[in-house]
């Protein structure tokens, strides 16, 4: 895999960065694949049957719904978007990409809206977020779209992970995200956040506050709300790698893909921001089906959030020019 565009100087004007940035998650073009047969897969069993277990029980929610309060359902879309932006907001735009800068009160509640989403810790999931990018699928990619959809998706979480992967997470640079206090007190106590956040608080809410029984208030605010933005995170990785258009650059393999755009609240625009990672709107249409890029406008306008990185509109369009697919549609 390699870029035809190499990653320059990252500048900025104005709140806009004028020209492609390099850094932990700009693209490596001298990485190479070790030649010689792979190394074997080991099956982490844990995983595989905790994974089984849980999409069982969120089967089970799905059919728990029609007896659910509507007050339970309307909640655990309240959690889902909690949740939700706790990984699009927080470990992704903000802590993975540095797409823009949160005040101490925003970077708690995506903390705990991470800790609800229950996908690691802010610092294992910014870190390999950045060797995602950094070695796009290769080896060193820790969800490698070239082994395929179920791999990308789910799989590789269910085996140990590739010895380039630890090797190149192990030689990043992190000391942003070892100096930031939230999450480091995040990792210390994420056990306990995410027993709080993921499980007990959306099942105690509906039982507590409008007589919802517990059974049905851990299947579905919990255990049914938590699976869907498991899988809406995952399409990302796998989907939005495999199926949809290319118009910025058509040398990579991520794509544009809508219905992840709507599950992941704004992460399907995937090949603009492959191409842009540090565009904080992760997309060259600003709020336009990107209901995370609306959340950090809106986080800004209360003073909340600053500093947006965006990418000027001439250089979207020259970049289109160069190394498009020919499938572009403004607006």
């Amino acid at each position: 895999m390699t870029r035809s565009e190499p990653f320059e100087k990252q500048q900025q004007h104005n709140g806009d960065v004028c020209s492609e940035a390099a850094g932990e998650d700009a693209f490596d073009n001298t990485y190479k694949e070790k030649e010689g047969p792979k190394p074997t897969k080991t099956l982490v069993w844990r995983n595989i049957i905790l994974m089984t277990l849980l999409h069982l029980g969120a089967v089970y929610g799905l059919f728990l719904t029609p007896s659910a309060f509507p007050s339970t359902l309307l909640w655990s879309m309240v959690c889902f978007l909690i949740s939700a932006l706790g990984i699009t907001a927080g470990a992704h735009r903000l802590w993975s990409h540095r797409a823009y800068k949160a005040s101490l009160p925003l970077r708690i509640f995506l903390a705990l809206g991470n800790s609800m989403a229950f996908q690691n810790d802010i610092f294992e999931w910014a870190r390999d977020h950045r060797v995602h990018h950094k070695y796009s699928e290769t080896d060193a990619d820790p969800h490698n779209a070239r082994r395929g959809f179920f791999f990308s998706h789910i799989g590789w979480l269910l085996v140990r992970k590739h010895p380039d992967v630890i090797e190149k997470g192990g030689k990043l640079e992190l000391s942003d995200l070892l100096g930031d206090k939230v999450v480091m007190f995040q990792r210390r106590h994420y056990k306990l956040s995410v027993l709080l956040m993921c499980f007990f608080i959306p099942m105690f809410v509906p039982w507590y506050f409008w007589g919802e029984s517990l059974w049905v208030a851990y299947f579905i605010p919990a255990l049914l709300r938590y699976t869907l933005v498991l899988n809406a995170t995952w399409l990302v990785n796998s989907a939005a790698h495999m199926w949809g258009n290319r118009p910025y650059d058509q040398n990579i393999n991520p794509r544009e893909n809508r219905f992840v755009t709507f599950s992941a609240i704004g992460e399907g625009f995937h090949n603009y921001h492959h191409t842009f990672p540090y565009d904080y709107a992760t997309s060259e249409y600003g709020c336009k089906l990107n209901l995370t890029t609306c959340f950090i406008d809106f986080m800004c306008f209360l003073g909340l959030a600053k500093d947006r990185k965006r990418v000027s509109h001439e250089v979207v369009l020259s970049r289109i020019q160069r190394t498009g697919d020919g499938s572009h549609r403004s607006g």
